[in-house]
């Protein structure tokens, strides 16, 4: 079944999920999870300059993507999930983030049952 991905997109709910979020982070990632009162789940993902140039960036996007792409059959609605790539994220393949990923979600209670 195919999930649609809501992406957020507003600075100040960034900084929401920043400020009053609970973190988790590790050596691939820093995950936010925050409630949000809407029926759905709303992810952001954000790459800043220190990971390194345009093409190391999108890459490390694309894999935190497809990592949570694998994922969200088994994420809870309501949630706001704002995912941040560390230096290392574009040289790994996407099931070394999604493993970090899935631990990530799973201390927050945000992931529901097995995941694939």
């Amino acid at each position: 079944m195919r999930y649609k991905i809501v992406s957020i997109t507003r600075n100040n709910d960034f900084h929401r999920a920043y400020g009053r979020g609970q973190s988790f982070v590790g050596s691939l990632l820093v995950s936010y999870v925050r409630r949000n009162r809407l029926p759905f789940t709303r992810i952001g993902i954000t790459t800043s300059k220190k990971v390194g140039g345009a093409v190391q960036r999108n890459r490390a996007r694309r894999v935190i993507r497809e990592s949570y792409r694998l994922l969200s059959p088994g994420v809870k609605p309501g949630y706001d999930l704002v995912f941040v790539s560390r230096g290392k994220t574009p040289y790994v393949k996407s099931g070394a983030v999604r493993k970090q990923m899935e631990k990530h979600l799973t201390e927050a209670g945000v992931l529901a049952g097995n995941a694939p």
